[in-house]
C-alpha cells in the first residue's frame, strides 16, 4: 500500500495569450466515469469554447488518457498529462478551454500556453499527501487522561474528539508500523491492561 498525492475538490485558473483565452481546471476524480463528469461538465459550460483540452490521471492501475480536442497533435492533450505527472498527481483531470483570439500560436506555443494553463490550475489545488494510516481507541480512566493526550501526541498519532462516559475514549490516526512503538507504551502506562484498538491499515489524507 504505496503513498500518493491528489487533490482536494477542484481548482481553476485564467491565462491569455496573444488575445487566446486558456481557462483550466483541475478536479479530483478516482474513476475514469467521475473523470468523464468533470469532462462532461466543462463542455456544457463551454459549448461556444474553440477546444475544450483534457487529460487524466488515475491511481488504480495507472490508467491515464488525454486529448487534444481538434488542436495539432500533442501540443495540448499531451503536454497538460506532462503537467500533472510533473506534479506528482493522481486521481485527477485537468480540463482546458481554449477560446481563440484570432492569432495563432504555432505549436511551440500551443505547448507553452496549455502547459502553463495546467500548472496554473494545479498550483491553485490543495493536494493532499495519502498515506497508509491506522485508527485506533484508547479508552481511559480520567485520572489519565492527559498522560494518555500527550503519550499519543508524542507518537504523532492526530487526536480526533475524545468522548466522555463513564471512562475517556480517545480516538486517534497514526501512520501505519508507528503503533507499533505505541503499544508498548501504552501497556506500560496501564500496567498491562490498556483497552485499545487498531484498525487495519487503509489510505488517508495524513
Amino acid at each position: 500500500m504505496e503513498e500518493y498525492r491528489t487533490i482536494e475538490g477542484t481548482a481553476t485558473a485564467e491565462i491569455e495569450e496573444k488575445r487566446s483565452k486558456f481557462l483550466s481546471r483541475i478536479s479530483f476524480a478516482d474513476t475514469e466515469e467521475k473523470a468523464l463528469a468533470v469532462l462532461n461538465e466543462v463542455r456544457a459550460q463551454h459549448r461556444t469554447a474553440n477546444h475544450n483540452v483534457y487529460a487524466y490521471v488515475l491511481r488504480d492501475g495507472m490508467r491515464t488518457r488525454y486529448s487534444d480536442d481538434g488542436e495539432p497533435a500533442k501540443t495540448s492533450g499531451l503536454p497538460t498529462l506532462e503537467a500533472i505527472r510533473h506534479a506528482g498527481l493522481v486521481d485527477c483531470i485537468v480540463v482546458t478551454t481554449r477560446y481563440f483570439g484570432g492569432t495563432l500560436l504555432g505549436t511551440g506555443g500551443l505547448v507553452r500556453a496549455y502547459t502553463a494553463a495546467a500548472a496554473a490550475a494545479i498550483s491553485r489545488a490543495k493536494v493532499l499527501c495519502v498515506r497508509v494510516c491506522v485508527r485506533g481507541v484508547w479508552t481511559v480512566d480520567y485520572p489519565l487522561y492527559e498522560t494518555a493526550v500527550k503519550l499519543l501526541t508524542e507518537q504523532g498519532a492526530r487526536l480526533e474528539e475524545a468522548q466522555f462516559t463513564d471512562k475517556v475514549a480517545l480516538p486517534f490516526v497514526m501512520l501505519a508500523g508507528t503503533e507499533e512503538g505505541l503499544l508498548p507504551k501504552v501497556q506500560q502506562l496501564c500496567r498491562g491492561s490498556a483497552e485499545i484498538q487498531i484498525s487495519k491499515p487503509y489510505h488517508a489524507p495524513f
